[in-house]
């Protein structure tokens, strides 16, 4: 398991977290006893993190897209889209981990029209968009989305691309673990 404490990204010139936090509630921290879909009990929301100067070196080091990626648009912040962007580094597929307290903000525009984009960019590189809702998983394909349900330790996504009248396209499903 990679710990994001060692995966350094550096914000793009002129971002900053600000009073976005949608971090500190979509994320499990256990540095701090945060579980993910609740609000980590150090967040001030629409302020910041309460121990920002004595935060964990996990959260320190964690730059969602939005910070990192300066092509992205002020609709993607966090604390505006209700979705944190982030590439898994172990899979380079791009994960989206929604604000439970709005779990289909992610099928809204101009949100699902670029997520399908995404997916259809991600398939010659073998690589998934996954929206995540707490545990709960969904693969963004350009013609379709695919609940995945939960995974467990050792389950796996399967796809196998096929070609359809639009262009590539894939077939994916959960495999569990052995």
């Amino acid at each position: 398991m990679l710990d994001p404490a060692h995966i350094v990204a550096q914000p793009a010139p002129g971002r900053e977290c600000g009073t976005c936090t949608l971090c500190c509630k979509i994320y499990d921290v256990p540095a701090v006893e945060s579980l993910a879909g609740q609000w980590c009990r150090h967040a001030k929301v629409g302020k910041g993190c309460g121990i920002h100067a004595t935060r964990p070196d996990h959260c320190r080091a964690f730059h969602c897209l939005w910070m990192t990626e300066a092509w992205l648009g002020p609709e993607w912040k966090p604390e505006r889209a209700k979705m944190v962007l982030g590439i898994d580094p172990g899979s380079r597929n791009l994960s989206v981990q929604v604000d439970p307290g709005q779990p289909n903000v992610w099928r809204r525009e101009p949100f699902l029209s670029q997520l399908r984009r995404w997916a259809a960019a991600s398939i010659p590189q073998g690589r998934h968009v996954l929206v995540h809702v707490n545990r709960t998983t969904t693969v963004v394909l350009p013609d379709r989305d695919v609940p995945l349900g939960t995974f467990a330790p050792g389950d796996r996504l399967v796809s196998r691309p096929r070609m359809t009248p639009q262009g590539p396209t894939l077939d994916v499903e959960r495999v569990a673990g052995v």
